[in-house]
């Protein structure tokens, strides 16, 4: 009961802190800005270790963030293994070639009207196809290893940075495309002079997008069959042998470096499109 009691009052105190912060006359400053989500984290990891501990709940059911932690520490070898075999190997790889892959095509489909009739309305099709259908096909024909959990990735980067893209290059006016005929431009010189620079939102937006998938489908797509490495393969075996602590070191792993590879793109993102309205603070 004692576990339950200290948890709400440092519930009420950090959130009475985190009202303050947000509220007082240095909420817009950054140091405010990375404080308030930092103590909002710092509050869910102590509620959900007291809470665990004061109601007794069964490892197996869910493991406290002190045992997490003391496995995450424990285990930094296998950990780094699996991350190396999913995220560097199958995610990443999957990631680059799929987005490149898809660059290339929206600029023939913008080309050519026929592959915008044709391909897009394929490309939203497949991009519905659920991953759980599409990897075990893709395993079996590429392996076990990370070659397949590649193949899975720029399967599912591939349509939302391609729709993404078209999207984008669609976006000028008419008045603007006129214009540049008036100068004379090459196709060539008005999609590098124009219409890429004003397609780079839609074009980071996908690339955004993709970042989720790509980790998402490469850890999905272990489930599927795996050499004795990844995070996914570990994530299952984990699980069939009750090792719910493994389980969250490994969700631990994924969510650090889902959000690290989603803010180096974003990062990108504010350096390139530095003129967007989106970008202004």
């Amino acid at each position: 009961m004692i576990y339950l009691v200290v948890a709400l009052a440092i519930w009420l105190a950090l959130w009475a802190l985190n009202t303050r912060l947000a509220n007082g006359p240095s909420a817009d400053t950054r140091v405010v800005s990375l404080a308030i989500p930092l103590i909002f984290g710092a509050t869910l990891l102590i509620i959900w270790e007291l809470v665990v501990r004061g109601l007794n709940v069964p490892l197996v059911i869910l493991p406290p963030p002190s045992l997490i932690a003391q496995t995450f520490a424990s285990q930094t070898a296998i950990l780094w293994a699996d991350f190396v075999q999913t995220f560097i190997k199958g995610a990443l790889t999957g990631y680059v070639i799929g987005c490149a892959a898809a660059f290339l095509t929206a600029i023939l489909v913008d080309r050519y009207a026929l592959l915008k009739a044709g391909l897009l309305p394929v490309g939203n099709f497949m991009a519905a196809l659920p991953i759980v259908g599409t990897a075990p096909i893709l395993v079996m024909w590429f392996g076990f290893d990370w070659h397949s959990k590649a193949a899975v990735v720029v399967v599912m980067v591939f349509f939302p940075m391609l729709i993404n893209t078209v999207a984008g290059l669609a976006e000028t006016t008419a008045m603007q495309r006129d214009l540049m005929r008036t100068y004379g431009a090459s196709y060539t010189q008005t999609l590098a002079k124009l219409r890429l620079p004003v397609a780079m939102p839609f074009i980071f937006n996908g690339l955004k997008i993709s970042t989720t998938l790509a980790l998402v489908g490469a850890i999905v797509a272990e489930f599927f069959g795996s050499p004795t490495l990844g995070m996914g393969f570990r994530i299952s075996t984990s699980v069939g042998q009750l090792a719910l602590d493994m389980v969250w070191a490994e969700i631990v792993v994924a969510a650090l470096a889902g959000s690290a590879f989603y803010g180096i793109i974003a990062a990108i993102e504010r350096g390139v499109t530095f003129w967007h309205p989106s970008q202004r603070t």
